[in-house]
C-alpha cells in the first residue's frame, strides 16, 4: 500500500465504500486465508479516495466537503462478481464491481475534489482488493478462489477512515447518501 508521509499535527485518512455484513466478513476471512497480512488492519472495502494527508485541524471542513459530497448523490445498488487482477502492473487480486461502477466513479469525482484532491499513479477502477503484494502462487490461487464469488448490497452510506500508528484503517464517520446527508451519523 502506498502510504503518503504523516507529519506531526496531520492525519492520515482515507473514504471509501464500507462491505457490509456478511460480505465484509468473508472477504476479510478470505484475504487472510491468501496470506495478505494487511487482512487484518485493512477492512474490506471499494475505495473512493485513497490515502490522504490533511492536517488535523481541517477535519471539520473534510467533514462538511464529504457530507456535500454525498448529499447529492442517491444511495445505489453495488453488485460484486468474480476476480480480476492488476498484474502485471501491480501484484494485486481483486473482486469486480459489476453493477454500481457510474456510481462509484461519480462520488470520487466528487469526494476528490477541493481538499481531498490529490495526484493519483492509476485511473479510478472501483473494485474490493483480496490479495495485495503476495508471490505469485498466492495470487493465482486468489485469482482462482475468487472467480464464483458474488454479493449484491445497497450502498447507503460513504466511510470516512483514519489511518492509525499501529497501521490500524478505523471507521471514523458515516455520511448517508442523499438528501439526509446533513445530518451524518457517527460510527463507533
Amino acid at each position: 500500500m502506498n502510504l503518503p508521509d504523516r507529519g506531526p499535527g496531520q492525519v492520515r485518512l482515507g473514504v471509501s465504500i464500507e462491505i457490509p455484513a456478511p460480505y465484509g466478513a468473508e472477504l476479510q476471512a478470505s484475504r487472510a486465508g491468501f496470506g495478505d497480512p494487511l487482512a487484518a488492519t485493512v477492512p474490506p472495502h471499494v475505495t473512493v479516495v485513497g490515502p490522504t494527508v490533511v492536517d488535523a485541524d481541517q477535519m471539520p471542513a473534510v467533514h462538511a466537503h464529504l457530507e456535500a459530497a454525498c448529499a447529492g448523490r442517491a444511495p445505489f445498488r453495488m453488485h460484486l462478481r468474480g476476480s480480476a487482477t492488476f498484474r502485471p502492473v501491480s501484484p494485486v487480486v481483486f473482486v469486480q464491481v459489476v453493477e454500481g461502477i457510474a456510481e462509484c466513479e461519480d462520488l470520487e469525482s466528487g469526494v476528490r475534489s477541493g481538499m481531498l484532491d490529490q495526484e493519483v499513479r492509476f485511473n479510478y477502477h472501483p473494485h474490493v482488493t483480496v490479495a495485495h503484494d503476495l508471490d505469485d502462487a498466492a495470487l493465482d490461487r486468489a485469482f482462482a478462489e475468487m472467480a464464483d464469488y458474488e454479493a449484491v448490497f445497497d450502498v447507503t452510506h460513504l466511510h470516512l477512515y483514519e489511518h492509525g500508528d499501529d497501521g490500524v484503517w478505523r471507521p471514523v464517520r458515516a455520511f448517508p447518501l442523499g438528501a439526509e446527508a446533513a445530518s451524518a451519523t457517527r460510527t463507533s
